[in-house]
């Protein structure tokens, strides 16, 4: 089992975005529902920089991004965009360093992957990184740069925090299968052999060597092998996606240590189930592939299926509460 494996996550947490602009009151929100496993949210309404892409394009080092018609696209120097982007990531760490002082315990902190920022980051000729292998080699080191100095400033202000780096690969399994539509949207990319995606991906991953890791991927199909041998600690899935062609890759990643972070509230406004209906998935996965009960509690994570940047600010707050009270029904009421 590895030692991340061993890393005291908390019993739910959210998934990144929520709706609205005034991060104060995201961080507050986010503080104060997930009392031992808060999150720094994303507030993509905001604007350009503030979306996933712009975001972590705003960390990258040597290499910068500004919008085009087509989305973000690598350019020769640091312009307005760019700067925006780290303006505004500078305000949500203001806001997470004034919500969470003397705060000790596992604080999540998110980034776009590197297949999915390859997939929709642009190199200077309009088409995305993916088409260059050597393009996606700089990107993939120029973001773990970038991220080993992100989560530096958010060690130095929240000192008593032990950091959980979330990576966001939604476009994981369309670069796998060649799925990625080219510029002109007539054709695909190639798929990227698995064995780089997964070389790649440790390297990204080995960014935080002092904790665990979770990779996020709100798509179907996720590739839960090859993310454990990438060295995932954990991994974010939308619940509802899941087939029984899963069961194999589930039950020996947590036979092996592998935490689940079970996205099993819905990420957009709807009516929500009682906690413990919202949990029978869970409970029936577990039943099918043979998995001690007791095992639930130290196993799972309870979150939205993805972000919540689609949903009322209303629904937002309720949806984050009721993850908490799903969790809470789990490790209750394991059976």
């Amino acid at each position: 089992m590895s030692e991340n494996s061993e890393f005291s996550f908390g019993a739910a947490t959210g998934v990144g975005s929520l709706p609205g602009d005034d991060v104060r009151e995201a961080v507050k929100t986010v503080t104060g529902t997930f009392e031992d496993f808060p999150f720094l949210p994303e507030l993509p309404a905001r604007g350009p920089g503030a979306d996933m892409i712009g975001r972590t394009a705003g960390m990258l080092v040597e290499l910068y991004a500004r919008v085009e018609p087509s989305g973000w696209r690598v350019g020769d120097r640091p312009g307005r965009d760019s700067r925006r982007a780290r303006s505004w990531l500078g305000e949500d760490l203001d806001a997470l360093e004034e919500f969470t002082q003397e705060y000790e315990g596992p604080l999540k902190v998110q980034a776009v992957g590197p297949w999915t920022l390859a997939a929709h980051l642009e190199l200077k000729n309009g088409e995305a990184f993916l088409s260059d292998a050597g393009a996606c080699r700089d990107l993939a080191a120029s973001l773990a740069e970038g991220l080993r100095l992100h989560l530096a400033e958010v060690r130095r202000r929240v000192p008593g925090a032990r950091l959980v780096l979330q990576l966001d690969e939604p476009s994981l399994t369309a670069v796998l299968e060649g799925r990625v539509k080219t510029a002109s949207g007539y054709r695909t990319h190639r798929a990227v052999d698995r064995q780089v995606v997964e070389a790649t991906l440790r390297d990204v991953v080995g960014a935080h060597g002092a904790g665990p890791v979770v990779v996020h991927s709100c798509a179907p199909g996720v590739p839960f092998a090859l993310l454990r041998r990438a060295g995932a600690a954990a991994v974010s899935f939308d619940a509802s996606l899941l087939t029984e062609r899963d069961d194999e890759a589930i039950g020996e990643a947590v036979e092996g240590g592998t935490r689940l972070f079970t996205g099993v509230v819905p990420g957009t406004d709807t009516a929500l189930s009682d906690p413990a209906g919202s949990v029978m998935g869970v409970r029936t996965l577990w039943r099918r592939l043979g998995l001690r009960p007791g095992l639930l509690p130290d196993a799972v994570t309870v979150t939205p299926a993805c972000g919540l940047a689609g949903a009322t600010p209303q629904y937002a707050r309720r949806a984050l509460a009721h993850c908490v009270r799903a969790a809470r029904s789990l490790a209750d009421n394991p059976e």
